[in-house]
């Protein structure tokens, strides 16, 4: 068999030296790839003007913080993730494969997507996923336009796993996921190259 050259389940790592700024040292799990192009989301980067109250506000979902001092998974805590710079005000939540509806999509064994309010609803209350990552937006790309940023040495890409998806704090996934892949990035240069 064949492998797959699509990336679809793992990690892009931002190379230092990255031309758009806006990727300085992201990691992304790509959600799709295929011969169309690909779909992922940044999830080490903390969105930065809006919470998870303010959000369940905005989109008309009850929300009792009293309630929520119960839940086994509280959500004073839960941090809103920038996915990526299309569609800003489109959610996606990445989870633990735990929790299905019939508009999910499943990734991996372990890992899946969902984009429903009633995800939202579901992890307000407590019953939703165990693990996951509430995104705004998410980061595109058309055909053939990853394959040359690969090439381009733009960016690396790793195996997924769930501690570093969804139990590594925000800043120390880059340097987790280089560090998966072998590489000091104390060592790394931020010029581009092919050898």
């Amino acid at each position: 068999m064949i492998k797959s050259t699509y990336l679809e389940g793992q990690l892009l790592l931002a190379m230092p030296g990255m031309t758009d700024q806006r990727f300085d040292r992201s990691v992304i799990y790509i959600c799709s790839h295929n011969e169309e192009g690909a779909m992922g989301l940044v999830i080490n980067e903390k969105a930065s003007n809006i919470d998870f109250p303010d959000l369940m506000d905005q989109l008309n979902i009850p929300y009792d913080a009293q309630i929520n001092q119960n839940n086994p998974n509280p959500t004073d805590d839960i941090i809103l993730h920038t996915g990526g710079p299309v569609e800003i005000g489109r959610g996606f939540i990445l989870h633990s494969a735990d929790y299905v509806q019939d508009t999910t999509l499943i990734i991996s064994e372990t890992v899946a997507l969902t984009a429903t309010i009633d995800i939202l609803s579901a992890i307000a209350e407590g019953r939703g996923p165990r693990h996951y990552i509430i995104a705004l937006g998410y980061t595109g790309w058309g055909k053939g336009q990853l394959e040359s940023e690969l090439s381009r040495n733009s960016w690396l890409n790793t195996e997924a796993d769930s501690e570093l998806l969804f139990r590594t704090d925000l800043d120390l996934k880059w340097p987790r996921a280089m560090a998966k892949l072998g590489i000091d990035i104390t060592l790394l240069s931020t010029h581009a190259g092919n050898a």
